[in-house]
């Protein structure tokens, strides 16, 4: 989607709790990737992660609060619009959401749960969820493990499976929505004690790359989308040596060619390289993320955008299309900032 004058957009969203606007609005500068705000809109506490509808017209936001919530909103304007009021999800702070089969999925760390919202032909929300699947199990460290904490939730390339990602039981579930309804078909174990926050798929959907929050790596794996299974096959660290403190990763995305994967951690507030080759990565290198604590990162149009939670801004950075290494461009201002995604 694009407005009058032909810009695409950014929607970032921001803790309303640490001071942030809430969703913004922003034009993207196609031949420098920069960010222009447009609008912003306080309608939710907390609208820490978003997703677009299929056509472009409808955002959705969780509300990251004990009391969960998702809500939509139109965005044909400047600025996104109520459509609805927001809809519980019976579930305790849900920390991304995902749009799927007439559904919005959302995944609650909190409750250690996934839940699924009906979508009416016109993109509001139905109501009361449909479904909620509630994971079962624990990890090794138990300041964070000491039960199931659902993280990520997203369709798999062939649209025919839901892959939760949970760092609380050191697993990723596959599973499939019918009627509504969440069932697991598959549970896959990866190393005890990995914390397993954000999962990207290779853009040739037969690889899968799980990354880690409790130990700064990630995991390659198989996907098997005929069978619905995933397998763990090689692992590598996202920093060149060992974390000079806090080390979090955060965000994972492949490059659009398959090429590169690139991770981001908090407390060494880096982005990481990687080459794809074949079954394992290898990293290139590393750069700073242009600010203090980035908590999420996404790909758009040959440019990298990281939204710096704490110092309160998205940057964005060209890619050398030889190497895969980011180069800082510039940044805007956006308190609190949680996530950008694109149109």
């Amino acid at each position: 989607m694009a407005d009058g004058d032909g810009r695409r957009r950014a929607y970032i969203g921001s803790f309303t709790a640490a001071g942030g606007p809430g969703i913004v609005m922003a034009a993207v500068a196609p031949q420098t990737g920069a960010l222009k705000a447009l609008g912003a809109l306080n309608g939710v506490p907390d609208p820490s992660y978003l997703a677009l509808s299929a056509d472009g017209d409808m955002l959705y936001a969780v509300s990251e609060k004990a009391e969960g919530a998702v809500a939509a909103y139109r965005v044909t304007g400047d600025k996104p619009e109520p459509a609805g009021p927001p809809v519980p999800v019976d579930g305790n702070g849900p920390t991304h959401l995902a749009v799927h089969a007439g559904h919005v999925l959302t995944a609650n760390y909190g409750s250690g749960s996934v839940t699924a919202v009906p979508v009416r032909a016109d993109g509001t929300l139905a109501g009361a969820p449909s479904g909620v699947l509630r994971h079962i199990g624990s990890g090794p460290y138990t300041p964070r493990q000491q039960g199931p904490h659902a993280h990520q939730v997203q369709p798999d390339p062939s649209g025919r499976w839901i892959v939760s990602v949970d760092l609380g039981t050191d697993s990723v579930r596959v599973c499939a929505l019918t009627d509504g309804t969440l069932d697991v078909h598959r549970e896959i174990a990866l190393r005890p004690g990995s914390g397993p926050r954000h999962l990207a798929f290779h853009p040739d959907g037969t690889r899968a790359y799980v990354l880690n929050e409790l130990t700064p790596t990630v995991t390659v794996c198989h996907w098997d989308a005929e069978e619905g299974a995933l397998k763990p096959l090689s692992e590598a660290h996202v920093l060149a040596g060992a974390p000079s403190g806090d080390a979090y990763p955060s965000g994972v995305v492949t490059s659009p060619d398959g090429r590169f994967v690139w991770t981001a951690t908090r407390g060494e507030d880096v982005l990481s390289t990687f080459a794809v080759e074949g079954d394992a990565l290898r990293l290139v290198g590393t750069v700073h993320c242009g600010g203090d604590w980035p908590r999420a990162l996404a790909e758009s149009g040959g440019f990298l955008y990281v939204a710096n939670e704490r110092s309160g801004e998205v940057a964005w950075f060209a890619v050398d299309p030889d190497t895969g290494l980011p180069y800082y461009g510039g940044s805007i201002e956006v308190p609190a900032a949680s996530c950008v995604i694109f149109d």
